[in-house]
C-alpha cells in the first residue's frame, strides 16, 4: 500500500482525490492544518506528499520548505495559484512537481506513479504501484490472492468478483442479490448471504473474525478493501 499525506483544506476535493486514488492501492491521509501535517510527518512514514499552497496558518511554500528541510519524501504541489513565481519557487525549494487546479484526478494518479518510480528507482523498498493482494480473471473465473488460486464455490466467486469490481465502495445486500444469478435462484435470504460471506472469509482472511479485506458495514452492506 502506497501511503500519501495530503495537505488540503478543501475537504470536498480531498475526499474525491482520496476515494479515487484508493483504487490504485494508494492510502491518502488528509490534513487540513499544516501544523498537523508536520506533526504527523515526524511520527509516520509516507511515500509522497500532495501539498496545497493556500492553507490556514502557514503558506504552502513555507510548509514545503520545512518538509524538504527535515524529510526525504517527494512532493507534488496541487494549487489554484497560477502565478508562475509560485511554481518556480516551489520547484526551487525542492518540490518534485506542480499541478495547477483544476485537474483531472487521473492526471494526479499518473504523476504520483511517475514520481514514485523515479524517486525509488535505486531503492530496494520501491512500493508496488499496480500489484494488489487480490486479482481476478473473469475469463478463467479465478480469484487469486498474492498470485495463489483461491478455491471458491460458484456462489462465493460471484460475491467476491462483484465486491472486487466495486473495491473500496459499499455494496448493499440487495445489490449483491440483484447482480448474482446463483444467489437469486439458490439463496433467497440475508441469512444465507451471511453464511456465504463467512465461508469466503474463512478462505481469504488471516483472522476471519477480524476481517481485513471483506468488511461488513453495519446497516449498509459489505466493502472489499486492499
Amino acid at each position: 500500500m502506497i501511503k500519501i499525506a495530503m495537505v488540503e483544506d478543501d475537504t470536498e476535493l480531498a475526499c474525491v482525490l482520496t476515494q479515487y486514488l484508493k483504487q490504485f492501492n494508494m492510502e491518502v491521509t488528509n490534513f487540513e492544518e499544516p501544523f498537523l501535517a508536520l506533526s504527523s510527518l515526524n511520527l509516520h512514514s509516507y511515500d509522497l506528499i500532495i501539498l496545497d499552497l493556500s492553507l490556514p496558518g502557514m503558506d504552502g511554500l513555507d510548509l514545503c520548505k520545512e518538509i524538504v528541510k527535515k524529510h526525504d519524501v517527494p512532493i507534488i504541489i496541487s494549487s489554484a495559484r497560477s502565478d508562475i513565481t509560485d511554481k518556480v519557487i516551489a520547484l526551487e525549494l525542492g518540490a518534485d512537481d506542480y499541478l495547477p487546479k483544476p485537474y483531472d484526478p487521473r492526471e494526479l494518479e499518473v504523476r504520483v506513479k511517475t514520481i514514485l518510480r523515479r524517486f525509488n528507482k535505486n531503492s530496494q523498498t520501491t512500493p508496488e504501484l499496480n500489484k494488489k493482494t487480490f486479482e481476478f480473471d473473469e475469463d478463467k473465473k479465478e480469484i487469486r490472492k498474492n498470485g495463489e488460486y483461491v478455491k471458491l464455490t460458484a456462489a462465493e466467486y460471484e460475491v467476491v468478483l462483484l465486491l472486487l469490481k466495486r473495491e473500496g465502495f459499499v455494496v448493499s445486500r440487495d445489490e449483491i442479490f440483484e447482480n448474482s444469478d446463483l444467489l437469486n435462484s439458490d439463496y433467497d435470504n440475508v441469512g444465507s448471504l451471511a453464511v456465504i460471506i463467512n465461508r469466503i472469509r474463512q478462505k481469504i482472511e488471516a483472522n476471519p473474525k477480524q476481517p481485513e479485506f471483506l468488511q461488513t458495514i453495519r446497516g449498509m452492506g459489505y466493502k472489499f478493501v486492499q
